[in-house]
Parts: structure tokens; sequence; C-alpha cells
């Protein structure tokens, strides 16, 4: 009968550490596949080398389904989670920290989500929190409750399936930086509109936020009129000094939204509406650029080409007015032209008319 056997080791440092919870409470319950696919994971992310499906089917003799089941399988206990690209493509493999079952449990009945801190709680820099490392049960919880008041705009917005990655940043900035669904909806419209779809230009303005103070969708709108050098421009143009509320912003952003002019256009119509008047420039400036938008102004040929066309049309209408007035004048003095004569400048007023003859006969009766 052998005896107890004593284990010893000789392990240098080409080696990979497999968690003792893995080895007591969940490889009893995986089978083979399953656990050759995980241990060659942690050996592939010790050494810091990238890996595919279609490797590790390779590897183990295995058909890609079956490393996939065996992938879903460990997702499905938190061990790791799986990053998705918007074809579906399996992008990356994050490997989470191991946990008791017990204790997984336990943290995925809390009735308040609290995430796993490092071990700096919170950042001293304005008192912004630091961004947390979340459980898969944590993700998994925050999908399940905003699904469809974040995650499905987010998607819409950025035109994709969001990482878990992305998904964690999400999380971060509405549970621990306190934005209501309105204001992080307000946030991914504006960076999709600036351009920006990284979700780490996404936390950075988020941050900022929370560091100004800002609670709501106007407030951001505001801020960020302050900001916009564009706008600042056209206040300036327009000689306004004052910082542009959310209506002025409004107005100006919409003339290179709505209606897609160019600075340069919009410029054009600032120099004019300093020349024409004193009162309501925001207004007048508008009125100029929605006309040159109606007429499909696109560039300053297009405006000179409207100009020409104006100075051309308002000649034509004083011609017709000055031709106007003087047959008017003729014909309010018929009544002092004499008929059937010929005219000059002493029978052009109304003739007296006499009968001579009756006159005589007056004479010869005196």
């Amino acid at each position: 009968m052998m005896g107890r056997v004593t284990i010893s080791h000789n392990l240098g440092e080409d080696s990979t550490n497999v968690s003792n919870i893995f080895i007591d409470e969940y490889m009893q319950d995986a089978n083979d596949a399953q656990i050759k696919i995980y241990l060659y994971l942690l050996r592939m992310m010790n050494a810091n080398l990238p890996t595919s499906v279609s490797a590790l089917a390779d590897k183990f003799n295995h058909t890609e389904k079956d490393v996939i089941r065996a992938l879903k399988y460990w997702e499905k206990k938190e061990l790791i989670s799986l990053e998705y690209d918007a074809m579906g493509n399996l992008t990356g493999i994050h490997m989470e920290d191991i946990l008791s079952p017990t204790r997984s449990s336990r943290k995925r009945n809390d009735t308040v989500l609290k995430p796993v801190h490092s071990a700096k709680e919170e950042s001293v820099d304005n008192g912004i929190p630091e961004k947390p490392s979340y459980s898969a049960a944590q993700l998994r919880s925050f999908k399940q409750s905003s699904e469809s008041s974040i995650l499905f705009p987010a998607e819409q917005y950025f035109n994709r399936p969001l990482t878990s990655t992305e998904i964690m940043t999400l999380f971060y900035i509405k549970d621990e930086l306190k934005f209501s669904d309105d204001l992080l909806d307000y946030l991914m419209q504006y960076c999709v509109d600036n351009h920006k779809a990284d979700f780490r230009y996404v936390e950075k303005v988020a941050i900022n936020w929370a560091q100004q103070g800002i609670k709501t969708p106007k407030q951001a709108r505001v801020e960020n009129y302050k900001r916009d050098p564009e706008i600042v421009e056209v206040m300036k143009a327009l000689g306004m000094e004052n910082s542009p509320t959310e209506k002025e912003g409004n107005f100006i952003r919409s003339w290179r939204g709505e209606l897609g002019f160019s600075m340069e256009i919009i410029l054009e119509a600032c120099d004019r509406t300093v020349l024409a008047t004193q009162k309501n420039r925001l207004r007048y400036c508008d009125g100029i650029l929605r006309s040159w938008h109606e007429s499909k102004v696109k560039n300053r040929e297009d405006i000179a080409r409207l100009d020409a066309d104006f100075t051309a049309d308002l000649r034509k209408k004083r011609s017709k007015a000055s031709v106007s007035s003087i047959d008017s004048k003729l014909r309010s003095d018929e009544s002092y032209i004499r008929h059937g004569g010929a005219q000059n400048r002493f029978n052009q007023f109304q003739q007296n008319t006499y009968d001579f003859a009756e006159l005589e006969q007056k004479l010869l009766d005196n």
C-alpha cells in the first residue's frame, strides 16, 4: 500500500500559476475540453501572447464550435468575459479575477451594486472617484437594468455592439460619476457629433463635466458653447462680447449643422450684418444665411452671383418705376393741354374760348 506522496517543485520563471479556487471549486465540474481551454488561456495571458478560436481548435484538435462552447462556459462561470466587433466576431478575451462561487453568488445578490475597487478607493484629484474594476456579475446586472435606457441608445449612437470594456466605462460614468440617463445620452451624442467614437475620450469628457459640477444636458450644452472656438469666433464677428447662451449657441450651431455652411460663408454673413444693423444681429444674420440656403449658396461665387442678380433686378425695378412716374404725370396734366393744336411752352395750359360775334353785338347795343 502506497503512503502519502510529497510534492516538491523545481519551477523556473517559465511557468503558469493556477488559482487554488479554480482547482478546488471550478475544475471538478468542467469537462476536459473546457479545462484545457482555460489553462491554455492562462498560459497565453502570462506570456502576453495572442491566440484565436482557430488556433485553440488546432492546438487541442477540437472543432471551433467546441472552443466557442468552452469559452461561453467559462464566461457563464464569470471567469472570463468576451468582446465582439460590430460583425459579431470575437475580438477579445478578458481573464477575470477568480472568486469562490459562494462569494460570487453573495455579490450577485447584493441589493445595491457596489464596484470592486482597487487598492485605491477614491481618487484625490478633485474628488472624482477612480475607475474601479467590475466583476462579470456586476456588468451583467448593469446590462440587464440598463438595456433599454442606456445600452441600446449607445449601440445606436456608435453603430455597433459595445465591448465589455466600453460597458464598464458607461457603468463607471453612471454609477460613480452619478450621470443621469439624460446627461449620459447627451454625452454620447456630443462625442459622436464631434466624431469621437473612442470610449477613452467619452470617459475623459465625462470626468471633465463631473469636475465642473455639470448635472444636466442644458448645463453641458452651455459649457460646450463657451469652449467651442467656432461659436466664440462668430460671437466676436457679430460684436457680441458676452458668453453664448444656450439659445445663441443653438442658433450658431444650426448654421453649421442644419444649413451646412462653412465658417467662411458664416463670417461673410456676420460682416454684412454688422454693416447693416446694430440691433438683433443674431436674428438678422440668421435671416441672411437662411435666405442663402434657400438659394443653394455653397461658396463665395454663389454669393457674388446673387449680389449681381439683386443689383440687376434693382436697376430694372428703378427703371420701371421712373417710366411709370412719367406716364402718371402726363395723365394728370391732360386737362391743361389744348387738343388739336401745336404744343409749346406758351400754350401748354388751358385756353379760354370766346364768342367774338356775341361780344361785338353787346358793344353795338351800348
